[in-house]
């Protein structure tokens, strides 16, 4: 039988019970351990969130270990699993997504079909979607997990194989890119990773309005990729290539505009402003039309389609900077 180990690094969120329940609840051959990453910053979180999270592990309570992550994001917290778990395949779950009810069962099978030479499979990602009404720019980002190629919500990687790349890469932050850098080395390395057929719900959190902005910070990790896998580095991970060229551009009009304004040459700083306005509104229009268009949502757009091409712009310019002298991970080893 393929054995596996599940790790989960965690927040410890309330979404965390729902994880670790639906994986409890699912049929077929259990995980030969299970690692939680309690990823929360400082020496000693409070320990009473995650005890109740634990209690809906049942008889699975007794294969799981808790190791501490230290807040050093989700590719330290993953290596910190990596590191705990002894099975040959690690199967990796984000704290807010549920497995489906024979998830178990379906992964045994993935993993059994995978050839020699594949080093990861990944999961059948599904977000529901409100119905009788638009989705939100919220919702239609979740959602766009469902295509996104592997993801860390539900990927399993033979044990072997992460070790000889080395595991993730640190110097990713956050929960982004650091899922197709690795990819990417192992791919470079000769490997393969392949789709599987076990299915695994991502509902949409609720979030704070200021989400999207919050959500900026992740063009200095597209700064880090492009450092480490060169400027094609979007057609080898598939990636979409957003609008960080528009976001520029927006972002040059407006502060020439503000410029022109003060230095007294009226008729280049309305021309200037005219192009800041023009990209804006496009901005804003994008994101506003496929919505629901409530007010609550068609104000939030106006408000950080002003705010997120400024914000992009400085976020990539610093990742440039912070990573200008980036060094690439050594092919790894077959």
């Amino acid at each position: 039988m393929t054995s596996y180990a599940v790790v989960v690094p965690t927040l410890v969120r309330d979404t965390l019970a729902d994880c670790l329940a639906a994986l409890a609840a699912s049929t077929g051959p259990r995980p030969d351990e299970i690692v939680l990453v309690d990823d929360r910053p400082g020496p000693d979180p409070e320990p009473g969130p995650l005890d109740h999270a634990l209690r809906v592990l049942g008889d699975l309570r007794a294969r799981t270990t808790v190791v501490a992550g230290h807040g050093r994001g989700p590719a330290a917290a993953r290596n910190a699993g990596l590191r705990v778990a002894a099975a040959p395949w690690i199967v990796f779950l984000d704290d807010d997504v549920q497995v489906g009810p024979h998830w178990c069962t379906q992964l045994v099978q993935d993993l059994k079909e995978a050839s020699f030479d594949t080093a990861g499979v990944q999961g059948v990602i599904t977000v529901p979607l409100p119905g009788g009404r638009r989705p939100t720019d919220r919702e239609r980002g979740t959602a766009g997990l469902a295509r996104a190629r592997w993801i860390t919500a539900d990927m399993a990687y033979r044990t072997d194989a992460l070790m000889e790349a080395g595991g993730f890469d640190e110097r990713f932050p956050s929960a982004f890119r650091e899922d197709a850098d690795l990819a990417l080395r192992l791919l470079d390395a000769g490997w393969r990773i392949r789709q599987g057929r076990r299915t695994t719900l991502h509902p949409v959190r609720p979030a704070s309005r200021w989400a999207s902005l919050i959500q900026q910070r992740g063009n200095a990790d597209d700064a880090l990729m492009r450092r480490l896998h060169g400027p094609d580095w979007w057609d080898k991970a598939a990636a979409p290539r957003g609008r960080i060229r528009r976001h520029a551009a927006i972002t040059a009009a407006g502060a020439a505009a503000c410029a022109l304004a003060v230095t007294g040459h009226r008729r280049a700083a309305l021309a200037c402003a005219l192009g800041w306005s023009a990209g804006t509104a496009e901005f804003a229009r994008a994101r506003i039309v496929p919505g629901p268009r409530t007010r609550e949502e068609v104000t939030t757009m106006l408000v950080t389609s002003v705010l997120i091409p400024p914000a992009a712009t400085w976020h990539r310019l610093a990742g440039a900077w912070r990573h200008r002298n980036a060094r690439a991970w050594p092919e790894a080893a077959r």
